[in-house]
């Protein structure tokens, strides 16, 4: 059976304690995963302050030539697997195993991964504003005729990390151009591709001390969330909301993005159609950066009855099939959980779904969730503004003057209207964390603009310096 190791400051190192984690359809154990107590996650990151000054003699521009090697690595090439190999479809075929995720969903956010680490120049200089990097080698320089000074407030960068996507481990890899070492606990379902992305850095050259790899349970998270000086938390409500005051903690949870449609007299919402499907369901509809609302001020139960029938388009098929769109559920009994709490909402006025079909299938051997529509005339409703890892959506109408309130926190923001008002209203809340005015689809970001928090701003803080 393949198994993967705990990283204790890059050693492999298997543990007495391991999990066993099945193949999504036939339940039979797929990989062995070493489990990292709390004691020895603690007793490790003693030392990580030494860790760091192996990875700091490096210099900025050569960690990013590292970085492009990776990209190349991690993408195209056969890669350590504790004593055996593992190929690029060898490792689509394993994470679709565990979590799935369609295995043409895996290439893709592979690829997405590959073209973060090749472009990680752009990504950076989008993190710090165009700061000379070579300021992170000398602690300080000099840029536009201004004395510059930053400081790493952190020996290390602990990540706590989730199975819905493997897309979403491109926001801790500029840590290592950034100087910091890293600290992952990888979700349950998905060890694979924290652990080829540290294999793809090593072999390319970066510092094996750089990476620990800890797979461990929630005591084991907690100890990397308190014990590393910056960290990101992905997950739930429930689990991020304890650290939610704590800024230390860079928070990734629900998004609740957004498409707005804001037209008094045009009419033209069925131009729309295909950005709001691209919206809500790109990549199974499993990241937060998908639209889980379509807020309107107009013609509400007509785009809600047009978008359920071109989601209806989207149908569960094999994970092996190549144009597979929905993700099947590691878990059925969390599939038929989601199902029945949807069901529970509907009964309260206020809600109406526009499904076509069943909602939860069985195909080959796993349990999808159809994409769900939901109309809602209550803005008040409990599925108004909401979020599930798969492609569902509500469709709420409200008056425009109410619109930015009523919508609550949103992660994304796709802005489409031409009234100045709600775009100044859009503009000045500092309830969007992104927002995009235009007809650009919420799952559409760039590499030099972060959609939830800088990681530089997260690991640095800029210092008065002067000399004479």
């Amino acid at each position: 059976m393949i198994h993967i190791p705990i990283l204790r400051a890059g050693r492999s190192y298997r543990s007495l304690n391991t999990v066993r984690v099945p193949h999504i359809k036939t339940g039979e154990p797929l990989v062995e995963v070493s489990q990292a107590n709390r004691g020895l996650i603690a007793k490790d990151l003693l030392d990580i302050a030494l860790q760091k000054e192996v990875l700091g003699q490096r210099s900025a521009a050569e960690l990013i030539s590292i970085c492009k090697k990776a990209a190349r690595l991690f993408a195209t090439e056969t890669l350590p697997l504790d004593g055996t190999v593992q190929s690029p479809t060898d490792y689509i075929q394993q994470v679709s195993g565990t979590t799935g995720m369609p295995e043409a969903l895996c290439e893709q956010n592979l690829f997405k991964i590959q073209g973060v680490l090749e472009n990680i120049d752009t990504v950076l200089d989008g993190l710090t504003r165009g700061l000379d990097l070579g300021v992170l080698d000398t602690g300080w320089g000099t840029q536009n005729g201004r004395t510059l000074s930053y400081v790493c407030e952190t020996d290390s960068l602990g990540a706590v990390l989730p199975s819905n996507s493997p897309g979403v481990h491109s926001l801790w890899v500029p840590a290592i151009p950034l100087k910091v070492p890293l600290v992952l606990k990888p979700g349950r379902e998905e060890p694979w591709t924290p652990y080829r992305i540290a294999q793809a850095f090593i072999v390319a050259g970066a510092p094996a001390e750089a990476f620990s790899f800890y797979p461990t349970d929630y005591a084991g998270a907690n100890e990397i969330l308190v014990r590393c000086g910056r960290s990101m938390l992905f997950g739930g409500g429930s689990t991020v909301a304890p650290w939610l005051n704590t800024p230390r903690v860079e928070i990734h949870g629900p998004g609740r993005s957004k498409i707005i449609i804001h037209e008094e007299e045009q009419n033209n919402w069925e131009q729309y159609l295909d950005l709001i499907v691209e919206s809500v369901a790109k990549n199974g509809g499993r990241s937060c950066i998908n639209a889980s609302g379509v807020w309107v001020t107009a013609n509400g139960r007509k785009i809600a009855e047009a978008l359920a029938a071109r989601l209806a388009r989207i149908e569960p098929k094999p994970l092996d099939h190549p144009e597979a769109g929905i993700a099947a559920w590691a878990n059925p009994k969390s599939a038929h959980g989601i199902s029945s709490l949807i069901n529970q909402h509907l009964k309260e006025p206020g809600a109406t779904e526009l499904t076509t079909g069943d909602r939860v299938v069985e195909l080959d051997g796993c349990t999808f969730l159809r994409p769900t529509v939901i109309w809602c005339d209550d803005a008040e409703h409990p599925l108004a503004n909401i979020e599930f890892p798969f492609p569902f959506v509500s469709v709420v109408e409200v008056p425009s003057t109410q619109l930015v309130e009523a919508m609550g926190a949103t992660l994304v923001a796709t802005a489409i209207t031409e009234d100045i008002m709600l775009t100044q209203d859009l503009i000045a809340t500092p309830r969007i964390d992104r927002l995009n005015l235009g007809a650009i689809p919420t799952n559409q970001i760039s590499w030099d603009s972060p959609h939830e928090g800088n990681l530089f701003e997260h690991l640095y803080r800029q210092r008065a310096f002067q000399f004479g």
